[in-house]
């Protein structure tokens, strides 16, 4: 399991970027504990990383038969 820090890290991103990818359901997270801390899979962080690298091919293809 991955907290949003460990997102942030991995992404290179902030973490209230991270928070704000879970609460938008970009990335899947869960709640644990009284405080609502997220914690992530690893295979879901996983998963983002790919729909974002296919995204961004398709941007790519895209900008390239203009």
């Amino acid at each position: 399991m991955l907290t949003l820090a460990d997102v942030a890290e991995i992404l290179d991103i902030t973490v209230p970027t991270a928070r704000a990818l879970v609460r938008q359901g970009e990335i899947q997270g869960f709640q644990v504990g009284g405080r609502g801390m997220w914690r992530v899979e690893a295979k879901e962080l996983d998963a983002y990383v790919d729909r974002e690298k296919a995204a961004a091919a398709a941007r790519r293809t895209a900008l390239q038969r203009d």
